[in-house]
């Protein structure tokens, strides 16, 4: 019998993570992690809900239960990161860099030291092994809820601690079993949005933290055609929320690129502009979960956004650093998003995106001259 601590979010997939490891015979202890406080737009403290769907859920599976907080660490190896990104004109995934930072290596560290054997989440991924024995990460088996995406940054010495005991079952599956158990989260809504933004507004959020600095909407020809409230709160190929109006032949406006040092958003009307496209790009920060490459260069599929169907791609590694060439053109490939390769269902590792080169088949918008 292992000792396991789950990371109990407060929904229903680390609900039935703990259920099953409880069935399973394992002395199961259940930790709901502290990593952000702060109340919503409605003044209700999220985490405070959260946690005591937590103690719910424990009560019914018959396990303990207790409460950890890791604010600091999150603000120091997360959100400092995510602001320093925003400042800098990208947009960051920081659900990716909480998973390596907080919950497989603050929360794993935490585990460790109290004597547990492994620590489980509820994510949708599964673990296999290579055939020179090395773990793997696989995507989970239900392709709408796979998380492998979130957990490519993860190298063998996390994942040889880690399990995933949805990983193999279907959402549907998750609730059914959930709610056949008397489960309070069994229809629990599944959260959505950034990891400590949740579902409230992000332009006043960032705002608390950073300072608007309005500007100019301008096309790439240069013709002022409205303002912006920040170059922060808009990303490539965003066509919501410009406020634009009539201006222009009547179609809706697209967000092409940021020019940081004239602090202007570059936007046309339409889709379809060349510079919203491009084959190649730049990564930075590459990780492998073997611990290395599969080769200098080699041939695997890649999303540069999680919702995104795979792609095929060509990817050449030099130290940590790498280019992405996709076979067919990629819309708004987006600076501080992640870039995950794969091998079929396994998950080889990723990078971020750091630079588009060809966007357009023109020199980078920062160095274009209008």
């Amino acid at each position: 019998m292992s000792r396991i601590i789950v990371g109990m979010s407060g929904g229903v997939d680390s609900s039935v993570a703990a259920m099953l490891l409880k069935k399973a015979g394992h002395e199961v202890l259940g930790v709901f992690m502290k990593n952000w406080e702060e109340k919503d737009e409605n003044g209700v403290c999220t985490a405070e809900t959260d946690y005591a769907d937590v103690r719910r859920v424990c009560d019914t599976i018959g396990i303990p239960y207790y409460t950890v907080n890791f604010e600091k660490e999150y603000y120091d190896r997360v959100f400092a990161y995510f602001l320093d990104e925003y400042r800098k004109g990208r947009t960051p995934n920081p659900d990716v860099l909480c998973n390596r930072e907080i919950k497989f290596k603050a929360f794993l560290d935490y585990a460790m030291d109290v004597g547990a054997d492994a620590v489980a989440t509820g994510h949708f991924c599964r673990l296999g092994h290579a055939e020179d024995g090395s773990l793997t990460l696989l995507r989970g088996v239900d392709a709408g809820k796979d998380q492998s995406y979130f957990l490519y940054m993860l190298s063998q010495a996390p994942l040889s601690k880690a399990m995933f005991p949805v990983g193999g079952m279907t959402k549907a599956e998750v609730r059914k079993m959930a709610e056949e158990a008397g489960l309070c989260t069994s229809g629990k809504k599944d959260s959505t949005g950034v990891c400590f933004i949740g579902e409230r507004r992000f332009k006043p959020f960032l705002k608390q933290f950073l300072p608007a600095n309005p500007g100019n909407m301008v096309t790439p020809e240069g013709r002022v055609v409205g303002r912006h409230d920040g170059l922060m709160y808009y990303t490539l190929g965003q066509r919501r929320g410009l406020g634009i109006g009539g201006a222009g032949n009547g179609e809706r406006w697209f967000v092409l690129y940021k020019d940081l040092s004239r602090n202007e958003l570059i936007v046309t009307q339409g889709g379809d502009h060349p510079l919203l496209y491009s084959r190649t790009c730049e990564g930075t920060d590459v990780t492998f979960i073997a611990g290395h490459a599969p080769a200098a260069e080699f041939d695997c599929t890649c999303k540069y956004r999680y919702r995104q169907p795979d792609q095929a791609v060509h990817v050449s590694v030099d130290g940590d650093r790498c280019v992405v060439v996709a076979r067919e053109s990629q819309r708004a490939v987006t600076p501080g998003q992640s870039m995950v390769f794969y091998d079929g269902d396994v998950c080889l590792g990723g990078a971020i995106a750091d630079r588009v080169v060809d966007a357009g088949q023109v020199p980078l918008p920062a160095e274009a001259e209008r």
